[in-house]
């Protein structure tokens, strides 16, 4: 006889989906939806009798090429999910936390640039690389781009590495806010985490600093219906509320 344990029922509220990502969507349980008022055991038992000649069925199929009694709702304006979905496809935001407030946003943003920049400094300032050395006859440019590009794989491993893990940064957990693909609400992995590190923090330490973070950022303020930054759109993900 075998010593193993049973397995849980399906209705165990603490299951966890196959791959250990606790926040991603599931699928309704029991009583959540998905039947039929008319399904046994509520409605009558299913009869495989075929109807009598000339007897039709209130639930029966319309015939061949007949369409619904009262149209379809029209296709949305823009040809549907922008991410491929079609017009009527499932709701991608159905099942997850509702979006996160992009004030909210913005200030932790402001708390992941301080933290990682304090880092740069004493990185740039212990390895004797500053932003510009100035002497009475020349500044000297190339330590710039030294400090960029120390700021620049900081800032891309801190991001890449602190979102693929839980889908929050420092700044994220403190103000309550999570990064979740759009698809499946589940945690970026490495690639998507990466893709979306490089469109937010390239520009910014090589040449728009500062303009391209309030642009990229600031763009889920307009952005409708996913309040997406320009990020978020490249890497599909969106920034949802944990409380």
């Amino acid at each position: 006889m075998s010593t193993e344990p049973p397995p849980p029922p399906d209705d165990d509220p603490f299951r966890k989906p196959p791959d250990g990502d606790p926040f991603r969507k599931q699928p309704p349980g029991p009583g959540e939806g998905g039947g039929s008022p008319h399904d046994p055991p509520y409605g009558p038992p299913h009869d495989d009798r075929p109807p009598p000649p000339g007897a039709g069925s209130p639930y029966g199929a319309p015939p061949p090429g007949a369409g619904p009694p009262y149209g379809g709702p029209p296709p949305p304006r823009g040809g549907g999910d922008p991410y491929g979905g079609g017009p009527y496809a499932t709701d991608p935001l159905a099942g997850m936390p509702p979006l996160a407030d992009s004030g909210r946003r913005v200030l932790a943003r402001i708390v992941d640039m301080v933290l990682v920049a304090v880092v740069v400094w004493l990185l740039t300032w212990g390895f004797g690389v500053s932003e510009y050395d100035t002497d009475a006859d020349s500044i000297q440019y190339g330590n710039s781009f030294g400090q960029s590009l120390i700021a620049l794989l900081l800032y891309l491993g801190y991001d890449t590495f602190m979102t693929s893990r839980s889908g929050q940064t420092l700044g994220k957990k403190w103000l309550h806010l999570r990064v979740a693909n759009l698809d499946d609400g589940s945690t970026p992995s490495v690639r998507t985490s990466l893709v979306r590190a490089l469109v937010l923090w390239v520009p910014f330490a090589f040449c728009c600093a500062c303009i391209w973070t309030a642009v990229a950022g600031g763009w889920s303020f307009v952005d409708k219906p996913y309040k997406q930054g320009l990020h978020d759109k490249a890497a599909r993900t969106v920034v949802v509320s944990t409380g």
